[in-house]
């Protein structure tokens, strides 16, 4: 085969991947698609040595350092299929090229369905968010809404108000247990049962939020859950072994390794908690646990 590993996405999670395993001296083939999640935010933020520098920057110095290694290669385009075949994994493109592998390191990334609210969408990444340790002190300390859609909304708003005054807007049929409500009311939480029916803000930035009954209420910055699937269909394929998150299923992973042998995940698609360094050090141990696989000999005889 050309290739000992490999590796499908290459964003933070798929460029740490390959970065350990093409410093193993192995020739390493990275396939991107080039739709990172992470393409809507203007800043990657709490990731160190990377705070504040754009996810597309910090995706293009990993691939120019990578590029420095001549066992490394870089096959852009989307992966279609993939599959067992004698000796590793047989990968098929979009435009028709295959390429095999003895091993084979799978960092799809996620796609994310948004609550359907009018002005939401467009400002997800930049006022609308999912993470307060990545985008929170950008905020500013001004007012913060979380769009509650369930019960599991109650862990940020325990955490939201040290970012700023916060107001937690229930959407219909979402109930906290007694528990939880009196730790958002220790906490300074406001909650807001009318539904929420509009953004409102010149462009991405957002001003306030209109609730159904007419009122208009000050936010700066609406923290969302959205739904995630896997962002391939390769996962599928392999007939990998998934578990079930709060915001969707993901591939199960021990120790960067899956279900199939010779078969790693990391990233967002291998997780429950999406952060970008999480991701950059779950693409570590899946580059490691894939040369470690490349080096049992038993595996290859």
């Amino acid at each position: 085969m050309e290739y000992d590993a490999i590796v499908v996405g290459g964003s933070f999670a798929g460029l740490s991947a390959a970065m350990q395993l093409t410093r193993t001296r192995r020739p390493v083939l990275l396939i991107d698609a080039a739709r990172p999640r992470n393409r809507f935010a203007e800043a990657s933020h709490g990731f160190l040595g990377q705070d504040g520098v754009a996810p597309a920057e910090i995706r293009r110095r990993g691939l120019e350092q990578l590029a420095r290694y001549p066992n490394f290669a870089l096959l852009e385009g989307e992966a279609m299929t993939a599959e067992r075949c004698l000796g590793g994994f047989r990968v098929g493109m979009a435009d028709g090229r295959v390429v095999e592998a003895k091993v084979l390191v799978l960092a799809l990334g996620v796609t994310d369905s948004l609550p359907d609210i009018p002005g939401l969408s467009e400002r997800w990444g930049r006022t609308v968010l999912h993470c307060p340790y990545c985008h929170g002190y950008e905020i500013g300390g001004g007012p913060i809404g979380i769009l509650a859609s369930s019960p599991l909304a109650a862990h940020q708003g325990g955490i939201l108000p040290d970012w700023g005054k916060t107001t937690m807007f229930v959407e219909p049929g979402v109930i906290f247990d007694e528990e939880h409500e009196a730790m958002l009311t220790a906490r300074g939480v406001t909650i807001e049962t009318e539904r929420v029916v509009e953004l409102l803000g010149e462009g991405t930035a957002l001003e306030a939020v209109r609730l159904a009954d007419g009122r208009v209420v000050e936010v700066h910055a609406l923290f969302a859950q959205s739904k995630v699937s896997i962002a391939s269909p390769l996962a599928a394929q392999l007939a990998l072994a998934l578990e079930e998150g709060p915001q969707g299923s993901y591939i199960k992973v021990e120790m960067g390794s899956t279900s199939l042998p010779g078969v790693f995940a990391a990233g967002d698609a291998a997780s429950a908690m999406h952060n970008a360094t999480f991701a950059s050090a779950s693409g570590v141990m899946a580059g490691v646990a894939a040369h470690r696989a490349l080096t049992d000999a038993s595996l290859w005889t």
